[in-house]
């Protein structure tokens, strides 16, 4: 069997097939994280990241593969979460920039698409790292361009690329230290592997193995999609009410007048509105925004070329026919100087970061990364000119960072690891100061805060020189594991002797939901007598995973 080209059903396909195969492999890509936490973490993350995009390729219905393609992206891009799933989706960006505009490609054509995956990739990442999903995204692609050079069978160029990703994978632990160590391959890039499987399987018309899951994360999506887009708000409360697209195809003397710059444009439209995407080539450029004035759009564009493809529907009336409610025009609430946004699980931290002033408080964390959609409509909730936002956990800045890309709003992330950070950031905060300085004080105030967290192992492993038994607990110091017991209390004893110094005054302890009154009595009976010197705060987080979080100052 042999396959000179494939178009946008063809892909389609392919899109499904990934993402089918990597539903069926996510508790096993979960299991090859370094840290034997109990969280969703990276196949959790790039499932549900790869079903967003999934379901917009469903509801795509076209032939052209550069349409399914960006499709793909759009759902991948506002599906993101954790930074595995953010890398992802700006692997699949670059991809489909590497597509054009075209309706089916050779051989060539696609290899060339995952060498854009690749460029795009490491553009995304301040400071990459090798050993990690974008160096299994770097070798196969590279793969690619240099098979496609003389074969042209796309099924064979597609078995070389799967087979040289997992070669890629395989020498993770030669480039990333930790990963030997532990034991393993990396996570993300068994997950991009799972992905290239599949893609493999639709072009051979082979059977993948039924799903195995517990949880059906495509109902999953579906259910937060209609949470979200039906009864999050009420019609009245949509800001920019017209879905805009057109493409303008570029004339020579409208450019001369007008040179056209894809970022430029994109910063000068989205002042128009949001939902904002901007692709472009050498011959046309296409836009979708979410606009109230979508004749404004229309002619910024016009600026450079002809008018073609446009769509422009009334998102009010559609709200108005879904939720079966009648349309209560009137204009938006005034919006707020400042808002906090920030991350947290457990209904006690929840009520902790509102009574210090967060606006909002998406509920996620270690357990469950929030997407850059849940991110962005956080934002929007807020309805603020100014946000500052705390993700609290590390594995979430890029999500952040991609969320505030996209608002209208000015907003500045704050890089709070933990919420201890969270917590000493907002205490910074003043109203009266503009939105650089908060977030330079805010950020100074997260780094004088140390973090201690309990929690146990889900599997046998050894890190950093310390064996962990599964089951045990952990000791926990700014991310790093320095301390393990099968008793809880001891290991809590062991984690404070190594944070608690003589020169600090204050310790916190935000309690989980799983320990008792009376186990925190003693706790605190045991802190009080032996560290006479510092002062000690109780808050009932309520939070899963982590017995007790600490902060030591």
């Amino acid at each position: 069997m042999s396959l000179q080209q494939i178009d946008g059903k063809k892909l389609a396909q392919m899109i499904l097939s990934g993402a089918h195969h990597l539903s069926n492999n996510a508790k096993k890509i979960d299991a090859l994280n370094v840290f034997p936490v109990p969280d969703g973490d990276t196949g959790t993350n790039m499932n549900l990241t790869i079903t967003s995009g999934a379901n917009e390729v469903k509801n795509i219905h076209s032939n052209h593969i550069s349409e399914v393609a960006q499709a793909f992206s759009k759902g991948l891009l506002m599906g993101a979460r954790g930074n595995s799933g953010v890398i992802l989706s700006q692997i699949f960006r670059g991809f489909a920039k590497g597509l054009g505009k075209k309706e089916a490609v050779t051989a060539k054509g696609l290899a060339k698409a995952f060498e854009s995956a690749v460029t795009t990739a490491y553009n995304a990442v301040m400071k990459p790292v090798e050993g990690t999903i974008l160096t299994v995204a770097k070798d196969s692609g590279n793969k690619a361009v240099a098979i496609a050079e003389e074969e042209t069978d796309i099924i064979t160029l597609m078995e070389k690329i799967v087979t040289e990703a997992k070669a890629s994978l395989k020498r993770t632990p030669d480039l990333l230290p930790v990963l030997k160590e532990v034991g393993v391959v990396d996570s993300g890039g068994q997950g991009l592997v799972t992905i290239y499987e599949g893609f493999l399987a639709a072009l051979k018309g082979e059977e993948l193995p039924e799903d195995t899951s517990d949880i059906n994360m495509d109902e999953m999506i579906n259910a937060e999609h209609h949470k979200i887009t039906q009864d999050f708000m009420d019609t009245a409360d949509i800001e920019f009410g017209y879905c805009t697209e057109f493409m303008v195809k570029f004339e020579e003397d409208k450019l001369a007048e007008h040179p056209f710059d894809e970022e430029a444009f994109r910063q000068e439209l989205s002042h128009h509105g949001d939902s904002l995407l901007v692709v472009s080539d050498d011959e046309l450029v296409k836009v979708h925004i979410h606009s109230e004035y979508p004749g404004d759009c229309l002619t910024l564009g016009q600026r450079y070329g002809s008018l073609i493809n446009m769509k422009i529907e009334n998102m009010r009336e559609q709200h108005t026919a879904i939720v079966g409610k009648k349309d209560k025009r009137h204009k938006p609430k005034e919006k707020a100087e400042y808002a906090i946004v920030t991350v947290a699980m457990g209904k006690g931290l929840k009520q902790l970061l509102e009574s210090l002033g967060a606006s909002v408080v998406i509920e996620g964390g270690q357990t469950m990364n929030p997407s850059t959609q849940d991110i962005t409509d956080a934002i929007k909730q807020a309805n603020a000119k100014k946000v500052l936002l705390l993700p609290n956990n590390k594995n979430i800045f890029m999500a952040a960072d991609q969320a505030a890309e996209l608002a209208e709003e000015d907003v500045r992330v704050v890089p709070t690891k933990t919420i201890p950070q969270g917590i000493s950031a907002m205490l910074s905060f003043h109203p009266d100061n503009d939105l650089d300085t908060n977030q330079k004080a805010m950020d100074e105030a997260r780094k004088q805060v140390k973090t201690g967290q309990i929690t146990y192992a889900v599997r046998d492993t050894q890190i950093d020189g310390i064996s962990i038994e599964k089951d045990h607990f952990m000791g926990i110091e700014d991310g790093k594991i320095v301390t393990t017991d099968a008793d809880k209390t001891v290991t809590v004893k062991k984690l404070l002797e190594k944070m608690i110094t003589e020169d600090d005054e204050i310790l916190t302890i935000l309690q989980g939901e799983d320990v008792t009154d009376e186990e925190m009595q003693e706790l605190v009976a045991y802190i009080e007598e032996t560290y006479e010197d510092i002062e000690v705060e109780v808050h009932n987080g309520n939070q899963p995973i982590y017995a007790y979080i600490f902060s030591v100052e």
